[in-house]
């Protein structure tokens, strides 16, 4: 199966995300970007990619040690950024970053000490949200205008998702890929 690790912003995190994205998608040209739905946003902190059955308990285990070696800390939603000549369209983040990225360093060796074959290991240095993908390069400027002012409430980070993602097999344009948390850990003291 497909896994990743992550966090997810709670509900209303996501709601006034919703908002802000409203007005992205009314820019000129938003049709052309592929906008990724509320569903599927998050904060990746470990791609594993295509995971042997045979590893997820060994993986997941070391992610729940990762997590609760990790204690809860305070993140919000802010500004934005591109990837690839906004290829890739992102909401960033800001608050306890530094622990966002020891949790990130953490996921990634639960993977590969798990036996997770992985890539090469890069480090965690812009936390974002992805919100939508161009096939070709795309003039982000308005977009990253619009972003600029955008901060979500604070919230504090509790737990830790792997999070499952099926593609689309379909061939239905549009199509978005499904997520679905197998598992969640509490950070710290938290559970």
């Amino acid at each position: 199966m497909r896994l990743f690790a992550a966090v997810l912003p709670p509900e209303d995190v996501t709601r006034e995300l919703a908002a802000e994205v409203g007005v992205l998608r009314a820019l000129p040209g938003a049709d052309g970007l592929r906008w990724t739905g509320r569903p599927g946003w998050h904060l990746t902190l470990a791609f594993y990619g295509e995971v042997d059955d045979a590893l997820v308990p060994d993986l997941s285990a070391r992610l729940e040690r990762a997590a609760h070696r990790t204690g809860p800390f305070p993140l919000a939603l802010r500004g934005g950024g591109q990837f690839g000549h906004g290829r890739a369209l992102w909401a960033g983040a800001q608050g306890d970053l530094a622990t966002l990225r020891l949790l990130a360093d953490r996921a990634g060796a639960a993977g590969r000490r798990a036996g997770v074959p992985s890539g090469e290991h890069r480090p965690y240095d812009k936390p974002h949200l992805t919100l939508a993908r161009g096939r070709g390069a795309v003039d982000a400027g308005p977009y990253l205008a619009a972003l600029d002012g955008f901060t979500s409430r604070t919230w504090t980070v509790r737990d830790m998702a792997l999070v499952r993602s099926t593609l689309p097999q379909s061939g239905v344009p549009g199509e978005q890929p499904r997520y679905e948390a197998v598992a969640r850990w509490p950070l710290g003291a938290a559970g």
